[in-house]
């Protein structure tokens, strides 16, 4: 094949849409490195190239149920925004309601349901997946799947309590226009608030957002 035929959208390779594909290279060995009773857990695993028994290399792979993420926006185009520590990074993060996919088999526009409540103490009457990503592909299962919810209204979060870093949380509403500006000038950095947030904007102008 030529370089030409490689990059010719019109050649076989390229008539199928683009897309990632399921693939499970050969594991020799796996242990534990950290697991407890929390649902998260730290894997080390002996990994072979395929057809190459003997080319074997150690891969971390980070169990991980997988989150939800909310956009919540309301009738003016402002965002429910949180600001919360995280202790990893040492910052005070700008970031949207969010939660571990920790309750079973609860769908996960139902998971989001319960954070935008159990956080902002909010309810919507429209939701929408706007995204679902992988949050770091080299390390780690985790995918974020990410909501619009709009039609908002007060809702109680009941007899939830807030723990950690969770109990200092803030709470802030954030125009639209100015959010999506922080974001792209690199003032607001956390991965699933930029992700949603550009979303946001590429499916408004698209006309694909659904009506509420």
């Amino acid at each position: 094949m030529s370089s030409e035929d490689r990059l010719d959208p019109a050649t076989p390779e390229r008539e199928a849409p683009l897309a990632d594909r399921p693939a499970a290279w050969p594991v020799h060995g796996s242990r534990d490195l950290h697991r407890d009773d929390w649902i998260v857990a730290l894997r080390e695993d002996v990994v072979a190239r395929p057809g190459h028994p003997d080319d074997r290399f150690r891969r971390l792979s980070l169990e991980h149920p997988g989150a939800v993420v909310v956009l919540a926006v309301d009738d003016d185009e402002r965002v429910l925004c949180l600001r919360q520590y995280r202790h990893t990074n040492r910052q005070d993060f700008v970031e949207l309601p969010a939660g571990l996919r920790d309750a079973g088999d609860e769908p996960s526009v139902e998971t989001a349901m319960r954070e935008l409540r159990e956080e902002a103490e909010l309810a919507a009457t429209s939701w929408q997946l706007l995204l679902a990503t992988y949050a770091s592909a080299g390390i780690t299962e985790e995918v974020h799947e990410i909501f619009l919810a709009r039609g908002l209204s007060e809702a109680s979060r009941g007899d939830f309590e807030m723990h950690a870093e969770e109990a200092e949380m803030e709470v802030f509403w954030v125009p639209m226009a100015e959010l999506l500006d922080a974001v792209l000038d690199g003032r607001v950095r956390q991965g699933p608030l930029a992700q949603a947030v550009l979303a946001y904007d590429v499916l408004k102008r698209r006309g694909g957002l659904d009506a509420t």
